[in-house]
């Protein structure tokens, strides 16, 4: 039996245009095997920003898409011929493949080796597709009637695409409870929940541990991150405007959304819209914050509320989907019930008054870090290999 840092990897990823929790999976991904290709139906670096460099001195391997005029906004209709272009992969030659699935297509082919036999086949899932399963989506086509009906013939033709596409993997993983459900529920397999790596280091730690949120009577509240409609940040921006509340707000906005920054960063206004930051700037904005407020509607996992704890900030969150797995109650943080401004004011109002100790943020962030992801793979590489 090969050990796991013998095999032949190959990683395959769906698109690499943006910089999310799921390309941070593959950056983790790719740290265990450095020398595996990446296949992907197309690679934009001109769309990263200042995470272009990262994936520079990779192996990547697009597919014939890469050679269409504006792929850039092709993006979505891909997703109706990306079951096809995945299979178009030679992928013979290795002994492992790894599927990392953000959600966004099928991409789970059915591959053969050159000795006819498969490759063991494994696929991280972020979540079934969430325009498929009935999620709240980046982009809302609903509104059109036309665009509605025609997309709901679409969506059950991909539907069955993406349940046969599911059936040729040999063993899931998770990257939360919430999405395992997801898993059972639509594909009928079981997975093996890992959670996705966060970078945690010493060095995160704030200056002074004994601080108390409760003291913080200056500062701003903070929001951001992959900017879309699911995130709900609009509904953040109304609730500081009526409470007169200072927030900043970083990321990039997808999915056609988007933000009136002139309203928003006017000299009356207490919230600032910062765009897209590299690691280093939304660290030292996460160090300074009071709270991030966090009020994505059915999140898969979410890696931001994660790496705000880690620097000892608490986090404010709209109860729902996968952020139940990693804030704690009023000790990380505390959760809002209704995704109303009435809600998240009440929410604000209440961490007013709450201690939360930043050693307890940190410590509960340590539970998801990337040395820990990394060895958790590996070990069920090791596991499931050895039984295939």
């Amino acid at each position: 039996m090969k050990q796991s840092n013998n095999l032949r990897v190959a990683l395959v990823h769906d698109y690499i245009k943006e910089y999310g929790g799921a390309e941070r999976v593959l950056e983790a991904l790719h740290e265990i095997w450095p020398d595996a290709p990446v296949y992907t139906t197309v690679y934009l670096p001109e769309f990263l920003g200042p995470h272009r460099g990262r994936f520079e001195k990779w192996n990547i391997k697009t597919s014939f898409l890469q050679f269409l005029p504006f792929k850039n906004k092709l993006i979505s209709p891909i997703r109706i011929v990306a079951s096809f272009v995945f299979k178009t992969f030679n992928l013979s030659k290795y002994d492992l493949v790894i599927v990392s699935a953000t959600g966004a297509y099928s991409p789970n082919g059915k591959w053969r080796m050159e000795n006819g036999k498969s490759p063991v086949h494994i696929c991280y899932c972020h979540t079934p597709p969430r325009y498929l399963y009935g999620y709240a989506t980046a982009r809302e086509w609903k509104n059109n009637w036309v665009f509605r009906i025609l997309g709901e013939l679409v969506n059950h033709f991909l539907r069955l695409v993406d349940y046969k596409s599911s059936q040729n993997v040999d063993f899931f993983i998770a990257n939360s409870q919430n999405v395992a459900g997801r898993i059972k529920k639509f594909y009928r397999k079981d997975s093996m929940v890992i959670y996705p790596p966060v970078d945690i280091n010493s060095k995160l730690k704030i200056q002074n541990s004994k601080l108390k949120v409760k003291n913080q009577k200056s500062g701003y509240f903070l929001a951001g991150g992959r900017i879309a409609r699911p995130k709900n940040i609009d509904l953040i921006i109304k609730t500081f405007e009526k409470n007169k509340l200072s927030l900043k707000v970083f990321g990039r906005s997808f999915g056609g959304l988007k933000l009136n920054e002139s309203r928003i960063t006017n000299h009356e206004s207490r919230i600032e819209f910062l765009g897209e930051v590299s690691d280093e700037e939304k660290l030292e904005l996460m160090r300074s914050a009071k709270a991030f407020i966090f009020a994505s509607e059915d999140e898969d996992f979410g890696i931001t509320p994660v790496e705000v704890m880690a620097v000892g900030i608490p986090v404010i969150a709209y109860r729902s989907g996968g952020v139940l797995e990693s804030v704690l109650q009023n000790r990380t943080g505390l959760f809002f019930d209704e995704l109303t401004v009435e809600s998240l004011s009440r929410a604000i109002k209440q961490f007013n008054n709450l201690i939360i100790k930043p050693e307890d943020c940190i410590f509960q962030a340590k539970k998801f870090s990337k040395e820990r992801f990394k060895k958790e793979i590996k070990d069920f590489v090791e596991k499931v290999y050895g039984n295939s």
